[in-house]
C-alpha cells in the first residue's frame, strides 16, 4: 500500500526567527518533495511574544500564526495538508516541546503557555486532548524531560547543522516506553524532507493526524531513506523486558 509523507517540525520565516522561508514557499517545497502535508511548529517562546509589545494577546497570536495561516492558504491551493503546531520552549528548564493536535482556540484561551512547568503543559494536553513530545532532547544546551509528563519523543531530527544526538534520543524513547517522532526541523530550503512520518492513512484534518500519533501508525522517515516502524520497536522491546522476567 501506498504510503502519504508528512512532516512534523517545520518553521517559517513570518513566524520564527531562525526560519528563513515563507510559508507559501514552504508548502510549494514539500508538494515538489512529495510530501502530503506538514505540521508548522514555529518557535512559541517568551522571547518571540516579547517582541510583540504593545499588542493584545490575541493580536501576538495572530503574528505566532501568520507563517501556518500563509502556509495553509498555499497548501490549500495545490493540494498539501497543512496542520497548526508548536514548538514550545517552556521557560525552566529551557526546552523544546512539539505540541501536536494543538487548535488556535485554545492558544487564544491560554496564553503565555512558555510559564508552564512541563508536569502542568501534560495536564492541558490530557485534558485538551493534544500529545507533547520533547524536541531533540539530546542536543547539546537541552536535556531530556520527565517521561512521565511526556507522550514522546522526537528520536530523528533531521536537521543538518545540529548534532541533536538522535540514536540517544531513541534508545530513552525505547527505555521509557515513549512513542517516537521523526521532523525535519525545516528553517532553510536545505532542510526539505529530512524528516517525518509515513503512514497508509491520508490525514485530512488535525483530528485524524492526531489519531495516527495515537495509534502508532506510522513509520519514521530519515534521510537514509529506512523507514523504521517505531510501534514494531516497542512491542519488541517489551517482549524482551517479559523474557527477562
Amino acid at each position: 500500500m501506498a504510503k502519504c509523507y508528512y512532516d512534523t517540525h517545520v518553521h517559517t520565516d513570518e513566524s520564527s526567527a531562525c526560519g528563513k522561508i515563507p510559508g507559501r514557499q514552504a508548502a510549494r517545497l514539500y508538494k515538489a518533495a512529495g510530501y502530503h502535508g506538514i505540521v508548522v511548529t514555529d518557535h512559541y517562546t517568551r522571547k518571540y511574544f516579547r517582541s510583540c509589545a504593545g499588542r493584545t494577546w490575541d493580536e501576538k497570536l495572530d503574528s505566532f500564526l501568520a507563517g501556518y495561516r500563509e502556509a495553509r492558504a498555499e497548501g490549500d491551493k495545490i493540494g498539501l495538508r497543512v496542520f497548526l503546531g508548536a514548538e514550545l520552549a517552556l521557560d525552566n528548564p529551557y526546552n523544546d516541546y512539539l505540541l501536536m493536535g494543538i487548535r488556535e482556540d485554545f492558544l487564544r484561551e491560554y496564553p503565555k503557555l512558555y510559564r508552564l512547568d512541563l508536569r502542568d503543559l501534560y495536564g492541558l494536553a490530557e485534558e485538551h486532548d493534544f500529545l507533547v513530545f520533547q524536541a531533540h532532547p539530546f542536543r547539546p544546551g537541552f536535556s531530556p524531560g520527565d517521561p512521565a509528563f511526556l507522550h514522546g519523543v522526537e528520536v530523528y531530527n533531521g536537521n543538518p547543522r545540529h548534532d541533536s544526538h538522535n540514536k540517544i534520543a531513541r534508545r530513552f524513547a525505547e527505555q521509557h516506553r515513549l512513542k517516537m517522532l521523526s521532523g525535519s526541523d525545516f528553517h532553510i530550503e536545505v532542510d526539505t524532507a529530512r524528516g517525518g512520518i509515513a503512514t497508509s492513512r491520508r490525514l485530512n484534518t488535525a483530528e485524524e493526524l492526531l489519531r495516527v500519533l495515537k495509534d502508532v501508525d506510522y513509520d519514521l522517515v530519515t534521510t537514509s531513506g529506512r523507514p523504521f516502524s517505531p510501534a514494531r520497536i516497542l512491542t519488541d522491546f517489551c517482549d524482551l523486558l517479559r523474557s527477562r522476567k
